[in-house]
């Protein structure tokens, strides 16, 4: 899970690839370490197509901002450059696995 530095670099791979899954997150936020690599782990597997960045909330805040994300962990799944998905805080692997499966096998149906 590659870790992004900027906004520009986000507007880049939102419109070079047709799954992206961001992770907002923290260095100091115990869910989102323990959930960066789950998410890795089993989606890069199962969605190879999927695109998957993490932005440090805590060294990146305007960027957090402008994407409304406030508490931690967010994930927002975007595909074909439009968001799909937003799950925020307390969420189940299982049920954004499922949501991502959705949309994920219409676009590669």
């Amino acid at each position: 899970m590659n870790q992004l530095e900027n906004q520009q670099q986000l507007d880049a791979l939102k419109q070079d690839k047709e799954a992206v899954l961001i992770l907002f997150g923290g260095a100091n936020c115990g869910v989102c370490q323990t959930i960066k690599p789950q998410i890795f782990d089993k989606f890069s597997v199962k969605f190879p197509k999927l695109e998957m960045v993490y932005i440090d909330c805590e060294q990146l805040q305007e960027v957090c901002a402008q994407h409304g994300v406030f508490s931690l962990p967010v994930v927002q799944v975007f595909f074909m450059g439009q968001k799909f998905i937003e799950e925020i805080r307390g969420f189940s692997l299982i049920a954004l696995e499922q949501e991502i499966e959705k949309t994920y096998a219409k676009m590669n149906g």
